[in-house]
C-alpha cells in the first residue's frame, strides 16, 4: 500500500511539470491546437463546405464557420449517424455520447479515437494535482466510488453508444479496479432509485475514501446511507475525506453536505461535457478551474449581450478579462466547430486561465431586462444563509409575470432539509436577505426593485422530494441529469407549485 502511495506522488510531480509547461504558454498552445484541428479536417464534408484549406487565421475561421448549437450542426451529425465517413471528422466516430435533446430528441454527440484519451487524461490530473498540491495520498488505499450511468452500450450504424460517463468506464485504468465501485452489476441497473440503494447495500461496510458524483445525486446516496446507518456518512465511512463533482456549483449544497457527512472533506471540482473536458480544480487555494488548453479543443468567447446578434464578436483566449461573462464555444478533435456548448463562464484568473461556471446562455431571467445568471442566484443564496443553520436540498428560479394580486416578482422554489433546524423560522426575513444580495450583485434588478418594476422576491417551500419526485416524472431522474437554476417561463415552477408546502 505504501508503494502505491508513492507511486501516485510521484505521478503527481510529472503531471503538474506537464502542466506547466503547457499553461506557461497559452496562447501559442491554442493556436497549434487551432491548427491541427484545421489540418486534421480539412479533408472532411464539413471542411469542404467550409473551405478548410483557405483558413489560415481566427479571422478565416469567423469569416467562413459561423457559431452552431446541435440543431444548426444536425445535417451534418444525421450523415454521421447514418453510419457515414469523413463528415464532421477524419473517419468515423468510435462512439456517440447520447444525451438529452430539446427541440430535436435525443442528441448523438460524436467521441473519436483523438479526443477519448483527453477525457481520461484529464480526470486523473485532477486528482494527481490535488495529491501534488496538499500531498495527501492515502486515499488511494481505499474504495472510490464514482456515481454514473450503466456501462451497457447500445449500436447504431456500427458506432456504439451510451452515456459519457457510461461510456468513459470502459476506460478504468487496470490498477483502480479493485479500488473501484461499485460493482459492473450494479452499475449496469437503470433505474436510478433502485441503482442507488444497491450502491448503499454494496459500500456499506467498505472502506469509502473518494466518492464523486453530481451533487444532487450524491446527496441522495448519503441520506439512504445515513437513514441505513443512523449516523452520519463520515462515521460510517471514517476516512472519506475527497469528494469529486461537476456540473453544478457545489456551494448551495455544502451545509447541507457538510451535516449529512458531519465534518467537512476536501472537494475537487470538474468541468466536464459529453462535447470534451475542459476543466478541473488545480488548487485548493485558488477560486476557478484551470481551463485545458492543450486538450484538443479550441476555445472562443461570446460576451452574452453580443451573443444574439448577428454577427457576434468572437474573442480568442488573449483577449478575455477577468470577472467577464462569455458564453463558451468550443471546436474539438470529435468534429464539433464553432460549437455553443450552452454554458457560460467567468475568468477568475488569466495566469493561469482559470474559470468559474456562471451558468447557461438559455437559462438566464430576463422578463423585465434584469439579465439575472447562475451564478448571482448562487452566490445570492449563499450569503443569505451564511452565519445559519438554514440548509437547501435544491433550489429553482422563475419570474411571476402576472400575480394575482401586486407586482411581478421572481420567485424561488426551494426544497429545505426537513429537519427542523434547516428551515429558515422567518421566512419572510429569509427571502428579504436572498433579495438584498441580489439586488448588490445584479444592478438591473436593483432597479427594477427601485423603480418599482418588481416587488422582492417570494420564496415558496417545495415538499421534501419534490424536485426529485419533478425530475422523475420528466424521465430524468439519475446521475448526470441536472435541474435548471432559471428559467424564463413558469413550465418548471408551476410544476413544482404542485409539491410546495402550505
Amino acid at each position: 500500500m505504501r508503494i502505491k502511495v508513492l507511486a501516485a506522488k510521484l505521478l503527481a510531480r510529472k503531471a503538474h511539470k506537464d502542466t506547466q509547461k503547457w499553461a506557461s504558454k497559452p496562447e501559442e498552445i491554442q493556436q497549434k491546437v487551432f491548427k491541427s484541428l484545421i489540418k486534421q479536417a480539412s479533408g472532411t464534408l464539413f471542411g469542404n463546405d467550409h473551405h478548410f484549406t483557405d483558413i489560415k487565421t481566427h479571422n478565416d475561421f469567423v469569416k467562413y464557420v459561423p457559431v452552431r448549437d446541435y440543431e444548426a450542426l444536425k445535417s451534418y451529425v444525421d450523415l454521421v449517424v447514418e453510419g457515414k465517413e469523413n463528415i464532421l471528422w477524419k473517419g468515423k466516430p468510435v462512439y456517440f455520447a447520447k444525451t438529452s435533446g430539446t427541440t430535436s430528441g435525443a442528441k448523438y454527440i460524436p467521441l473519436t479515437k483523438e479526443s477519448i484519451p483527453f477525457h481520461i487524461q484529464a480526470a486523473r490530473n485532477a486528482i494527481l494535482s490535488y495529491i501534488h498540491e496538499t500531498g495527501k495520498a492515502d486515499f488511494v488505499k481505499g474504495k472510490m466510488i464514482f456515481l454514473q450511468g450503466s456501462p451497457i452500450l447500445e449500436e447504431k450504424n456500427g458506432i456504439k453508444l451510451g452515456r459519457l460517463s457510461g461510456i468513459v468506464a470502459h476506460y478504468v485504468p487496470k490498477y483502480l479496479f479493485k479500488n473501484r465501485m461499485p460493482s459492473r452489476e450494479t452499475n449496469c441497473i437503470e433505474d436510478w432509485e433502485t441503482k442507488v440503494n444497491a450502491i448503499v447495500e454494496e459500500t456499506f461496510h467498505e472502506n469509502m475514501t473518494v466518492i464523486s458524483g453530481i451533487p444532487a445525486w450524491v446527496q441522495m446516496y448519503f441520506e439512504k446511507l445515513q437513514q441505513k446507518g443512523n449516523k452520519k456518512v463520515g462515521e460510517i465511512f471514517k476516512n472519506f475525506n475527497l469528494f469529486i463533482y461537476g456540473g453544478v456549483n457545489f456551494e448551495p449544497y455544502r451545509a447541507k453536505f457538510e451535516n449529512l457527512i458531519g465534518r467537512k472533506v476536501d472537494s475537487i471540482e470538474l468541468f466536464p461535457a459529453s462535447e470534451g473536458f475542459f476543466a478541473y480544480q488545480d488548487s485548493q487555494k485558488e477560486i476557478g478551474m484551470l481551463l485545458l488548453l492543450n486538450s484538443g479543443i479550441y476555445y472562443e468567447f461570446i460576451k452574452p449581450d453580443d451573443f444574439f446578434t448577428e454577427n457576434p464578436k468572437r474573442l480568442t483566449i488573449g483577449e478575455v478579462e477577468l470577472g467577464v461573462n462569455y458564453a463558451l464555444i468550443i471546436s474539438t478533435n470529435a468534429g464539433l466547430w464553432a460549437y455553443n456548448i450552452g454554458d457560460t463562464v467567468q475568468f477568475t484568473c488569466l495566469k493561469p486561465y482559470r474559470v468559474i461556471v456562471s451558468g447557461r446562455i438559455k437559462h438566464f431571467i430576463s422578463a423585465f431586462g434584469e439579465h439575472v445568471i447562475g451564478k448571482e442566484v448562487e452566490c445570492a443564496l449563499k450569503e443569505a444563509m451564511e452565519g445559519s443553520t438554514i440548509r437547501v436540498n435544491e433550489f429553482t428560479v422563475a419570474p411571476q409575470i402576472t400575480p394575482k394580486e401586486g407586482l411581478p416578482f421572481h420567485e424561488w422554489l426551494i426544497e429545505f432539509d426537513p429537519e427542523a433546524s434547516g428551515e429558515p423560522e422567518d421566512m419572510d426575513a429569509f427571502a428579504l436577505k436572498i433579495d438584498i444580495a441580489m439586488r448588490k450583485q445584479n444592478v438591473y434588478y436593483d432597479d427594477l426593485i427601485v423603480g418599482k418594476v418588481l416587488r422582492s422576491l417570494v420564496v415558496t417551500k417545495v415538499n421534501k422530494n419534490g424536485f426529485q419526485n419533478y425530475m422523475k416524472t420528466m424521465g430524468k431522474l439519475g446521475g448526470q441529469n441536472k435541474l435548471p437554476r432559471l428559467s424564463n417561463d413558469r413550465k418548471i415552477a408551476d410544476a413544482l407549485n404542485q409539491n410546495k408546502k402550505t
